[in-house]
């Protein structure tokens, strides 16, 4: 028997929730499913994120990463008052460690202003002890907008209001195919048929595989990058009271390690970013052959391993040397010792190469007929997913009008 319904969406962490979330409030009355592959909702790279609240000052005006995570940030504040979800606004400090970072951050400050940000304020080194006691730095950033939450939370948050609106989340449904037609698409999972007027994937980590379905000559892949971290020891955690991030290295889509405090009052400190040998490659020796071979063929990586490999090597040793990465947290906390740090899980960014070497700054969807496909959605998605899913429900309710 085929299961049939107006929209089908798979991918149940926090973009594919937010997704079918939107699509159910703005149109009252549609059948819609969504299928994820694992037992529960936001088991990736929802559930292995440090709970940022990002405001949106990293990035490019007039991107999409700008402006849906501005406009995520302020839904996302709506719907845990709504739904009770824990959280906290308790704002950050971007710090520059030496001269030469403070160019990059007057350009942050200068994104941030652009992007819409208010109360942005630029700290001296005393000021920035003022707000962080342990923290060094020469120059300092105040970024009032940032907030810390539990996404697993959000997701359950979001899970149950589809629920309640008549959508139906259905867990154990690995996707096998999808195959596009005239006046439907038929989406083979688990030995069964589901049919919809439109598909939306939102694959995370598998967003490539996905999209690949139904475009032959998709011009990107999927590269997963391994963030590794630790947690402060109860006794070190005085050494942060919110959140203290490094000025970004300009040339990559990471912010660099930092220290995050958490909705539990835990400290986490990290993370580093080196390619994981397997899309869903937690563990340091996590491989999956077929993974690597398919990263590895990819014209697009060989040319970002040619020109960054030094900055890979220095990840890496980082990666297999505690020492390293103590020595990297010192440059923000120089009383942060060996010691102060326990081991944590690490998560996987799903991170989108195009074939020349880029690194996509921005989210990116592609559609082919009937399907749409959120093929590059990594930080700050989970803040912008309530923003992301409207901007992708807006696309996809233009089938039905």
């Amino acid at each position: 028997m085929t299961d049939q319904s107006d929209v089908l969406v798979v991918g149940g962490g926090i973009v594919g929730l937010a997704t079918a979330l939107n699509l159910l409030e703005k149109r009252p009355g549609i059948s819609l499913v969504l299928l994820e592959k694992e037992q529960s909702v936001a088991s990736h790279q929802t559930g292995h994120n440090s709970g940022v609240m990002h405001s949106g000052l990293y990035y490019r005006p007039g991107s999409l990463k700008a402006s849906l995570c501005v406009e995520g940030y302020r839904r996302m504040l709506e719907f845990c008052r709504e739904h009770a979800v824990a959280h906290e606004v308790c704002g950050k400090v971007v710090v520059a460690t030496s001269d030469d970072q403070v160019a990059q951050l007057d350009e942050l400050e200068r994104r941030g202003t652009a992007n819409g940000l208010g109360g942005l304020r630029r700290l001296t080194a005393p000021e920035i002890r003022e707000r962080e006691p342990h923290c060094a730095g020469v120059a300092g950033l105040f970024v009032p907008q940032t907030g810390i939450v539990d996404y697993v939370a959000v997701a359950e948050a979001m899970r149950r209001r589809i629920d309640a609106l008549g959508g139906r989340v259905l867990l154990g449904c690995r996707v096998d195919s999808i195959k596009s037609g005239e006046r439907e698409v038929v989406v083979r999972s688990s030995g069964a048929d589901f049919t919809a007027r439109h598909v939306v994937t939102c694959g995370g980590l598998h967003s490539d595989r996905l999209a690949r379905q139904t475009i032959d000559d998709l011009d990107l892949r999927i590269l997963p990058f391994r963030g590794e971290y630790f947690v402060l020891r109860e006794s070190a955690r005085a050494l942060v009271r919110n959140l203290i991030y490094p000025v970004p290295n300009p040339a990559f889509p990471f912010l660099g390690v930092h220290f995050t405090r958490m909705i539990d009052g835990s400290v986490e400190c990290g993370p580093n970013a080196v390619l994981a040998f397997a899309r869903e490659g937690y563990g340091k020796m996590t491989l999956r052959a077929g993974d690597l071979v398919e990263t590895l063929a990819w014209p697009g990586f060989r040319r970002v391993a040619a020109k960054y490999w030094r900055t890979g090597l220095g990840e890496y040793r980082r990666s297999f040397s505690k020492r390293a990465f103590v020595s990297a947290l010192q440059q923000l906390i120089p009383a942060v010792t060996r010691d102060d740090l326990i081991a944590a899980p690490a998560g996987v960014r799903a991170q989108a190469c195009d074939a020349h070497g880029n690194l996509l700054d921005d989210f990116a969807l592609r559609e082919s007929r009937r399907v749409t496909h959120v093929c590059n959605a990594p930080s700050p998605a989970a803040t912008a997913s309530l923003a992301i899913g409207d901007h992708v429900a807006a696309r996809v309710g233009a089938q039905f009008d």
